[in-house]
């Protein structure tokens, strides 16, 4: 039997904490709300968590900087929630290594939907059917393990990767020598929305091409195709 999902909410409201917790409970994912940095390092020393909810304005330590560490320390789908609703904020916030951006107000089905798109996105072999064969993308050397969610380099070093990394190399890898569009690349991998999030491709690509690329500014791979979108320029085979 398949362990419940379990969620750590940074959030240094109480009755926002409260609410989202109650909510989230009710569809069967299991919660613990932390009111700053420090609670939450407790919470991550005690237990094991799926996915991180992270507030950005909190007492000490603030969310950007938690995001920060945590994509240095652990490999967990984070989605900030926050009233910070400036664009600079919400690149800013994928940049350092997010999943998803919501701003408060939020509709809370809309957070539980989110939550589940994230999941499914960062999803871990155990997690995949058994019946399921391993899928994986080579190209120049390059191993793109899809149910692993792993990336090896030619010489076989993993390449840490954020989920919303993967899911773009992903799309690239299926998608070769073929122009794709930032809406295109939005919906293979954010799902479709607009605003920011079209902004937000160009600094994937950009994160992208200084973890594959010889040369990031000649890169070889992911090209740009001025006024249309971005192309996989490669061999790429399954395997």
């Amino acid at each position: 039997m398949a362990s419940p999902i379990s969620i750590l909410i940074v959030e240094d409201d109480a009755e926002i904490g409260e609410f989202i917790s109650l909510y989230l409970a009710g569809h069967d994912l299991q919660t613990k709300v932390a009111a700053n940095a420090q609670e939450m390092d407790a919470a991550f020393s005690a237990g094991v968590y799926d996915l991180l909810i992270l507030d950005l304005n909190l007492p000490g330590e603030d969310g950007f900087s938690i995001c920060r560490r945590m994509r240095a320390e652990r490999r967990i789908p984070i989605i900030i929630l926050t009233a910070q609703s400036e664009d600079i904020d919400k690149i800013l916030g994928l940049e350092l290594g997010a999943d998803d951006y919501i701003v408060k107000p939020f509709n809370s089905r809309e957070l539980l939907a989110r939550i589940r798109a994230v999941l499914r996105r960062t999803e871990t072999p155990s997690a995949v059917d058994g019946r399921a064969m391993r899928q994986a993308y080579l190209f120049s050397g390059w191993r793109v393990d899809v149910l692993a969610r792993e990336v090896v380099a030619p010489c076989g070093i993993k390449v840490a990767m954020t989920g919303a990394e993967f899911d773009l190399l992903h799309a690239l890898c299926e998608n070769p020598h073929r122009v794709l569009t930032r809406e295109q690349l939005i919906n293979m991998t954010h799902g479709p929305t607009t605003g920011p999030f079209e902004r937000s491709i160009d600094v994937l690509i950009s994160r992208l091409r200084q973890k594959i690329e010889t040369d990031p500014k000649k890169p070889a791979f992911i090209q740009t195709v001025r006024s249309e979108g971005y192309i996989f320029s490669t061999q790429v085979t399954r395997a």
